[in-house]
């Protein structure tokens, strides 16, 4: 029964380091991911601490094949000393990613005002005869999102741009793709993306923060698992004579 029991534990062992394969590269995209995003959303959002979480998941990514190397070699060659160092190393990689989620979770609750704050300085600034990188961040926001303005179509008039161009229209990018004659003119506002931009920005960038907290709890619950495993491995190894038995090849006198 103990050793049946054992050979239980450890075939999930091995499967958990498999597992921890696939799971390093889900994080490193997810990490990856985040980046792109803040990329293309930067002029909005000027904290970049933010990215901390983005950071530290990919090199949680990174450690987890480690880790599963490690636990892969330790469980085959039933070694005490590796599956000791295997469970220490995910203890760390287990309060690493609690931190994480942590740091999601503040990082989200910043989102709404950091981009309230920054989103006026960018749109103020717009310049769409000659666009700079902020310029062409609206632009992008505005068709990728399908909005306009920060809160509706009609912030443009109290910008820089929309009084100095004086043909009483907003930029291109807030026409709507169906509206293949559109012109950005504010005398047909049905052409025009009716919602602003300020609250898709902070939903797109929470439900990015969320992505980190969500792929770090649920390969936290599988370490878990998976040094709950090891440490079965590890304390029948050292209690039943006939598990050492089996491993040395020995016999009962």
């Amino acid at each position: 029964m103990g050793q049946c029991g054992i050979t239980s534990s450890k075939t999930v062992l091995v499967f958990l380091n498999l597992i921890f394969w696939g799971a390093a590269g889900i994080l490193c995209y997810v990490g990856a991911y985040v980046f792109i995003t803040y990329d293309d959303y930067d002029h909005f959002f000027e904290d970049v601490y933010t990215l901390i979480p983005a950071v530290v998941i990919i090199a949680v990514g990174a450690l987890l094949f480690i880790i599963g190397l490690i636990g892969c070699c330790a469980t085959i060659r039933e070694s005490r000393c590796g599956l000791a160092t295997f469970v220490i190393i995910l203890l760390l990689v287990f309060v690493t990613e609690v931190v994480v989620v942590v740091l999601g979770y503040v990082y989200r609750a910043k989102v709404e005002n950091e981009v309230d704050r920054s989103i006026q300085k960018v749109y103020k600034t717009y310049n769409g005869t000659n666009p700079d990188a902020a310029s062409r961040a609206i632009d992008y926001v505005q068709r990728q999102l399908h909005c306009c303005g920060i809160h509706n179509y009609s912030d443009w008039e109290n910008t820089d741009w929309f009084k100095q161009t004086k043909n009483q229209s907003v930029p291109l990018s807030c026409c709507k793709e169906t509206a293949s004659s559109c012109n950005g003119s504010l005398a047909h506002p049905s052409d025009l993306y009716a919602e602003g931009c300020e609250a898709l920005v902070v939903k797109k960038l929470q439900e990015i923060m969320m992505h980190v907290i969500w792929a770090a709890l649920a390969f936290a619950a599988i370490q878990l698992l998976g040094m709950l495993c090891a440490c079965i491995v590890l304390c029948r190894r050292s209690r039943d004579p006939a598990y050492e038995l089996l491993i040395t090849g020995g016999t009962y006198a």
